[in-house]
């Protein structure tokens, strides 16, 4: 059998090679011609799965390394019987790292405490779950918004948009970019959104581009409708609207997912999934190379406010300010800043040194292994 497979997909080299010939090609660069005589692909976001690409292929499956699929066409390729999968919340412990580091620089930055204040989370499945969890952790009161959760399993728990967005001091978006259906999210972050928000808010966009309207989005900024915003998704990507990049507090490319953890988790999400398809007998594969940070043990500092010393330990495993940095410097190097992410690892694998028994269950709530 034949797999054309993304050659930006981490540790995948080597896992199926012993069961089929694998062509590694850059996502943008693979066509109807590379794809027509393969079996499987296994795709990122930058490869459209659809009538054009793969009409007249022998493709069956399309496995995705990424938890978005709106880059396959699921009706057409439905219809003409090929199978795929995508890999659902195996970058979710990422984007929880992210949001974490983001709330934390934006209180040490801004000079506020994020205890008692109010996270409002807008989709609430394996990524929002976790970010509600950070924001528990750090001692937030949490608004969770997702209704197709609600319709299927009540009201309890969760507040409608209007009143997410009246009561709280952050607004955070993890949902999936949907155009019609009975719960559109295209522009869901809009010009009324921002205007109904409190202006010391702030806005967290890390799920698609096109579900904030980055214009409107822009003049809320300029007219200090909000206080600030934050953005690892943009419409039009890798096209920023630079006044836009100039005018967030960070702004990342689309890479809050881009932990070492949740790449493997993605590629072996996908070996798995075309093992279990063309039955190659592969049991709970999962890669061996995952490679560790040079420094994995942390010290708190006996001083400092309750987010500073947090963000002592947070930073050092995931920094958002570096990240903004170097797309700030270098825009319109998008997509090779995300081809050549560098190594980022999860909460999880860090140990902190921590006397302050308040900091050190915090942390440990956020996965960090604590000695104290």
């Amino acid at each position: 059998m034949k797999i054309i497979a993304d050659n930006k997909i981490p540790f995948l080299k080597g896992a199926l090679e012993p069961y089929a010939e694998v062509i590694y090609l850059p996502g943008a660069k693979t066509g109807p011609e590379e794809v027509k005589d393969a079996d499987a692909l296994i795709t990122r976001t930058r490869t459209e799965c659809d009538e054009k690409l793969l009409k007249g292929s022998k493709v069956k499956f399309i496995a995705s390394a990424t938890i978005g699929y709106d880059h396959i066409d699921t009706a057409w390729v439905g219809a003409n019987g090929i199978k795929w999968t995508n890999a659902p919340g195996c970058n979710s412990s990422s984007v929880a790292q992210y949001i974490c580091s983001v709330l934390l620089n934006l209180a040490c930055g801004r000079g506020f405490s994020l205890r008692g204040r109010t996270l409002g989370v807008v989709g609430v499945g394996n990524v929002g779950s976790k970010v509600a969890r950070v924001g528990e952790a750090l001692g937030m009161r949490v608004l969770l918004n997702d209704p197709p959760r609600a319709e299927k399993e009540g009201q309890g728990g969760f507040v409608d948009l209007a009143r997410l967005v009246a009561g709280s001091d952050f607004i955070t978006m993890h949902v999936p970019l949907e155009t019609s259906g009975k719960y559109p999210t295209f522009h869901l972050g809009n010009k009324e959104l921002f205007k109904a928000m409190k202006p010391t808010a702030f806005y967290i966009n890390s799920s698609r581009g096109a579900v904030c309207d980055n214009r409107a989005l822009k003049e809320a900024l300029k007219d200090s409708d909000i206080a600030g915003a934050v953005l690892d998704v943009w419409e039009n990507e890798p096209n920023l609207d630079l006044e836009l990049l100039d005018l967030v507090d960070f702004g990342t490319p689309h890479i809050a997912g881009y932990s070492a953890d949740g790449k493997a988790n993605g590629t072996a999400m996908s070996v798995n999934a075309i093992s279990e398809f063309f039955g190659l007998g592969l049991e709970n594969w999962y890669p061996s190379d995952v490679p560790a940070p040079e420094n994995t043990v942390l010290k708190i500092p006996g001083e400092g406010s309750f987010e500073e010393r947090l963000l002592a330990a947070v930073n050092p495993s995931y920094n958002v300010k570096e990240d903004c940095g170097r797309l700030r410097e270098s825009p319109g190097t998008f997509e090779k800043q995300r081809g050549d992410y560098p190594l980022r690892r999860e909460f999880p694998v860090f140990t902190v040194e921590c006397a302050d028994a308040e900091i050190g269950k915090v942390l440990a709530r956020l996965g960090f292994k604590v000695n104290s």
